[in-house]
Order: C-alpha cells, then structure tokens, then sequence
C-alpha cells in the first residue's frame, strides 16, 4: 500500500496561545497578556486582537501600542519585541477600566488568526 502524503493543518488552525492574567480591584484591573508562538517559524511583526466582553477601557499599555474601538482592542508590537521566535513569547501589558466586572476575553487573535 502506499503511504498517503502529509496532511497540511486545516484552515483556521492555531498557531500560537495566549495566557491572559488580571488583577482586578473595584473599577480597574491589570492585565498581563502573554502570546506564545507555537508555530515552526518565527513571526516577524504580530497584532493580537480581542473583544471585551464588558465594559472594560485601556487607560495604559507597556510592550505594545494598544488601541480601542468600541469593545474591539488592538495590540501591536514596538520596535523591540516585534519578533516571536519559534516556541518563544512575547509579554505585554495593560491598565484599563470597568463598571465592576473584569470578565477576561474568551477569544485572542494573533495576526488574523484564533489562538487557543
């Protein structure tokens, strides 16, 4: 019998993982945001997106240029942190606001695409 040839990953697949971690006080937390690049090549020059769930609001950020609209946060990289080698992470972090309740994003993007 012959051997069938590799499957490629289906699309959509992931690529890279994101740990997010908060410290929350009454109307502000901050978070820690971690993405690892669990692909075999490096990637040069990353943009993570998510939604927040609430009403949360990026006052500040360190290791990243972030930006809002509406719910929708972006975080791009700065000169010093914009590769992520093969199996390597990048850090960054923020300070933002809220009405009481700091439910943490469900969903993270690296470049486009979900990461788990």
């Amino acid at each position: 019998p012959t051997t069938p040839p590799p499957t490629t990953p289906p699309p959509g697949s992931t690529s890279c993982r994101v740990q997010y971690a908060a410290d929350s006080w009454n109307n502000g937390l901050v978070a820690t945001i971690t993405v690892t690049n669990t692909g075999a090549s490096p990637v040069n020059g990353w943009t993570v997106q998510w939604t927040w769930p609430g009403s949360q609001q990026v006052t500040s950020a360190w290791n990243a240029t972030v930006s809002q609209s509406g719910n929708q946060v972006t975080a791009r990289n700065v000169a010093w942190n914009a590769t992520i080698p093969a199996n390597q992470s990048v850090s960054f972090g923020l300070q933002a606001t809220h009405n009481g309740t700091n439910t943490p994003p469900n969903r993270f993007t690296l470049n486009g695409a979900a990461c788990g």
